[in-house]
């Protein structure tokens, strides 16, 4: 059986996901938005349901548009770019230290804000022209189902959060069954972040995550923050299975041998780079399922014959 034949359809799935909440909302007369707290801790009650909704995270973009809320947008950032509807909502610029005047012109009765530490002085400057802002975590696979309850909630559509949350979860459990009868040792992975210095994902980032969820292990999961700055020496001496790569151009394989020193890798050295989408990995959001399938067979693609018993592999 081939390694695509050992998953379910995850991106029929993954429409069931948007359509799960799609209908949920057509079934569900809007509700007056529920009060709700947000992640910095802040009460939040609506005066109505939020009509004119600006976006300024990717991720939840992504949620609003599974959420079948997606006509409610007038405003998103410049990298929301999916899905392809996306683009065409009004672009205000950056979602870390947006624009306040630009995001204001649009006339929002709700803001979806990143709860980065940078976004504070514009969440004050959102308070202070009395335009309502709902500030989340966009950082973890937990993060996606709280954000999608919170956003439907205050949109006054909460049975499309709770389908999106469901629709998410059977179909990550359906990926995560195939991946365990796989029977497929863990493969040990680096992510290439940045090359100069080296930068990678820790424990706490969500591609670990992914990682975690397709079989496989970052090398670096010692590093306890979302990312670091590690050395060459160290990459080298914790001999990765498969390095991979996000970028927004998959269409051409990272030449990493042509980097300095970067022969030493094993997995460099022998081509097992797995260049990925950067949309599809990087950010927190329903397709997740959709991103642990593409990564599980890849990997079982590129695997490496069994190591050498007794072979240090570091933390």
């Amino acid at each position: 059986m081939t390694a695509s034949r050992q998953f379910p359809s995850i991106r029929s799935l993954i429409l069931g996901v948007a359509a799960c909440a799609v209908a949920a909302c057509a079934r569900e007369a809007s509700r007056p938005a529920q009060a709700f707290t947000d992640d910095w801790g802040r009460a939040i009650a609506l005066d109505s349901t939020p009509r004119r909704i600006v976006s300024l995270s990717p991720a939840s973009t992504e949620i609003v548009f599974a959420l079948g809320l997606g006509e409610r947008l007038v405003g998103r950032t410049t990298w929301c770019d999916y899905p392809a509807a996306a683009r065409a909502v009004p672009d205000v610029g950056n979602g870390i230290g947006p624009n306040v005047e630009v995001v204001a012109a649009t006339h929002p009765d709700l803001v979806l804000l990143y709860a980065s530490e940078a976004n504070r002085q514009a969440l004050a400057r959102f308070e202070e022209l009395r335009i309502p802002v709902a500030v989340l975590h966009l950082d973890r696979a937990l993060d996606v189902r709280r954000a999608a309850q919170a956003i439907a909630s205050l949109a006054g559509r909460p049975s499309a959060g709770d389908s999106l949350v469901a629709a998410f979860d059977s179909t990550l459990a359906a990926v995560r069954q195939a991946v365990a009868l796989a029977e497929r040792r863990p493969l040990r992975v680096y992510v290439d972040v940045e090359a100069t210095p080296p930068i990678t994902v820790g424990s706490g980032s969500y591609l670990t995550e992914i990682l975690a969820e397709a079989g496989a292990r970052n090398v670096f999961m010692d590093i306890r923050a979302p990312s670091g700055t590690v050395s060459l020496e160290a990459i080298v001496q914790r001999h990765p299975d498969v390095v991979l790569v996000l970028s927004s151009d998959t269409t051409r394989a990272q030449d990493l041998a042509s980097r300095p020193g970067w022969s030493a890798v094993r997995a460099v050295r022998e081509g097992r780079v797995i260049v990925v989408d950067g949309s599809l990995y990087g950010r927190p959001a329903p397709r997740m399922p959709l991103a642990v399938r593409d990564l599980a067979q890849r990997l079982a693609r590129v695997a490496p014959p069994p190591r050498a018993a007794g072979r240090e592999d570091g933390p």
